[in-house]
């Protein structure tokens, strides 16, 4: 393989980047490409002020965008090397990325990458199928594979507890107009052509709560949107699941980031979706009773719930052109 094929695999990278999970799919991420390398860069303009003021839901998006870019440069054969927070005066340059050794992708890693475009965030309840333990045990190793622990939560009475504080911090930032108008920023009416926020068919009109109830974000806020498809059959909380790590810097941001989609594809290859929960991690005592009483005091990065649904909602991303410069 040449320098042609080394260029190849990097426009192949980005255009696969672009399909990472980020919150509220704002997609805060910008990318420098040359012909030897990615410069993966955050995008301040779409941080959410009131929701992430210390900037740790931006870094985890980009962390999954990392990912990303490293899965499919190792599906194009060439094995990446990577640099995080290489430049401390240029605390927006998140990590570079170029091929390195060539190399031939092996099962796992093509599995991963046949994922990149199928994944989708569940935003309601799970059907009533059980999550194989055997998987369970392959996203604990993956999540830990890139510096972070994902715990599955066993005891119906921490479920609750988890339950509860998510109920909480849900209503809290529902009283809240910084946060109501910041959610509808990102929510999408019914036909529009944009290609960031989440679209009015990615969550359902009228919400159907699961047992312990998990309730998801309102994005459909004093607004008649989003999906009608029936959810009787869906209300199944399926397996809750935290991702921490042993501290709380940027690059262990990034990492929970990489961690995460290392999860989410390693889950999606055997049909299992996530949703995500992370209102109660937005507000720092919240955070800080789940880190003490569930956590081991280990930070939790990201609260989730992991299960079977049918659904195949279509997902938007903006274009390679508007994401590179």
């Amino acid at each position: 393989m040449g320098v042609l094929s080394a260029k190849h695999a990097i426009d192949v990278a980005v255009e696969a980047a672009r399909w990472a999970p980020s919150i509220h799919n704002t997609q805060p991420w910008t990318f420098s490409v040359s012909e030897q390398e990615i410069r993966l860069k955050a995008d301040p303009d779409r941080k959410l002020r009131a929701a992430d003021t210390s900037g740790r839901e931006l870094l985890i998006s980009c962390g999954a965008a990392l990912f990303t870019l490293r899965t499919a440069m190792r599906c194009e054969g060439f094995e990446p090397v990577v640099r995080i927070l290489p430049d401390p005066d240029r605390p927006s340059l998140l990590a570079t990325l170029h091929p390195g050794a060539e190399v031939r992708p092996d099962e796992s890693t093509r599995s991963l990458g046949c994922q990149i475009e199928h994944r989708r965030t569940h935003r309601a309840g799970f059907a009533d199928v059980p999550v194989p333990e055997t998987l369970v045990e392959r996203l604990v190793r993956a999540a830990m594979e890139e510096g972070a622990r994902l715990t599955p939560i066993r005891s119906p009475e921490a479920v609750r507890v988890v339950a509860a504080l998510t109920q909480a911090a849900q209503a809290v930032q529902a009283q809240d107009q910084r946060f109501s108008l910041e959610l509808i920023r990102w929510s999408q009416p019914p036909g529009s052509p944009r290609r960031d926020g989440v679209p009015a068919q990615g969550y359902p009109r009228r919400r159907v709560p699961t047992d312990p109830d998990f309730p998801q974000r309102d994005y459909a806020w004093r607004h008649d949107w989003g999906s009608q498809a029936d959810q009787r059959a869906a209300t199944a909380v399926g397996i809750v699941v935290v991702l921490t790590t042993p501290g709380d810097s940027r690059q262990e941001w990034i990492n929970t980031g990489q961690a995460l989609q290392h999860v989410l594809l390693r889950a999606a290859a055997y049909g299992v979706s996530a949703a995500f929960h992370t209102q109660a991690l937005e507000m720092a005592l919240l955070r800080e009773f789940l880190r003490h009483e569930l956590c081991s005091d280990q930070y939790p990065q990201m609260i989730m719930r992991l299960g079977v649904t049918l659904d195949d909602k279509e997902m938007v991303r903006r274009s390679v052109s508007e994401i590179t410069e």
